[in-house]
């Protein structure tokens, strides 16, 4: 099983980027513990980042000809305004989970609406790093459910 974790725009200033918010763990360090947690579960975990929406739309599709089993983003301000990664998102036939570091909804107002919620699985925001890791349960719980 491969699930396909993808970071948007500005996350691989993490560690960097607003400590309040983000915490000082960086962008390399989550990527250690969700594959670290991945092998647990025996799912392999390939992560991709890009600030360059474009990128991050033929990422998706990739995914799509790969027929990866569960997708996991972070989309970073993305989340709330593009249509272009919604829509190709939405081409996936598999579950995909909406991750956060910080609690979206207790932030700037603009903040408040994820235009990938809809296709989303669910979206999990507001734990650090943990969210991640729950998104990775939860991104596998349902593939595996799926092929079930």
């Amino acid at each position: 099983m491969k699930v396909l974790m993808l970071h948007g725009i500005n996350l691989n200033m993490f560690g960097k980027r607003d400590p309040k918010q983000y915490g000082t763990i960086t962008l390399e360090q989550i990527n250690e513990q969700v594959s670290a947690l991945g092998k647990e579960l025996g799912v392999e975990v390939e992560a991709f980042q890009t600030n360059f929406e474009g990128a991050m739309c033929e990422r998706i599709h990739q995914a799509y000809f790969d027929q990866v089993d569960a997708v996991m983003i972070n989309a970073g301000a993305w989340t709330h305004y593009s249509y272009g990664i919604r829509d190709a998102l939405a081409i996936l036939p598999c579950p995909i989970v909406e991750v956060h570091m910080s609690n979206i909804h207790a932030r700037e107002t603009f903040r408040h609406h994820s235009v990938l919620a809809e296709i989303a699985q669910g979206q999990i925001a507001g734990f650090g790093v943990e969210s991640y890791l729950m998104g990775l349960r939860s991104a596998v719980n349902h593939a595996r459910a799926k092929k079930a």
